[in-house]
């Protein structure tokens, strides 16, 4: 009889952990997924070592938005470690058809000056190897992803558009470190 009733025991806690591991594996798969923060780009608003969960169904029924924190696979020219699968996370600042220019330490998409209130009045932004000789002009389902910490930042101001097929979806939690726990919402610019 008590065998009978360990025997119960082990086959429900089996069962428990089977389901648990199954729901785990769709969430993770299809709808959402932890992502660390590696490096300084996202400074001051993300910190190396910061732990957020990135929404993957979103981009699957609309577009990223300007301001949308997101993150993608990392361009080739990134150099990052064959097999790591090496992800990153920047702010989309450019969509598909606009035209995207830095100059005066700034960011303007179509001629206009983009307002980034949420970067210190102190941090300028330099042209990259893809937007140094002028306007560029993002084809279409391209983006412009842009880290706030733009001096210590490898993005598309160098590498060139993030294509819509790149990205992995819109960071939405930072979960790590407990001190800084929230949501994340995208930016709200003025034009």
């Amino acid at each position: 009889m008590k065998l009978k009733k360990i025997g119960a025991f082990f086959a429900d806690l089996m069962e428990t952990v089977v389901v648990s591991l199954s729901i785990f594996l769709i969430v993770y798969l299809f709808f959402m997924q932890p992502h660390q923060v590696n490096g300084e780009s996202m400074v001051p608003n993300f910190q190396n070592g910061d732990y957020v969960l990135t929404d993957k169904i979103s981009y699957k029924m609309g577009n990223p938005k300007r301001g949308d924190v997101i993150v993608f696979h990392a361009p080739a020219s990134a150099k990052c470690v064959e097999g790591t699968g090496c992800d990153f996370i920047k702010r989309i600042l450019g969509l598909p058809g606009e035209t995207i220019e830095v100059r005066n330490g700034s960011i303007f998409i179509n001629g206009e000056l983009l307002p980034e209130e949420y970067l210190p009045a102190d941090f300028k932004t330099s042209p990259g190897a893809y937007t140094a000789n002028g306007p560029v002009t993002l084809g279409v389902d391209q983006y412009l992803a842009v880290g706030d910490n733009r001096d210590h930042s490898s993005d598309s101001r160098t590498w060139g558009p993030v294509s819509k097929s790149e990205i992995v979806g819109k960071a939405f939690f930072r979960y790590w470190p407990a001190d800084s726990i929230n949501s994340i919402s995208g930016v709200n610019y003025s034009f």
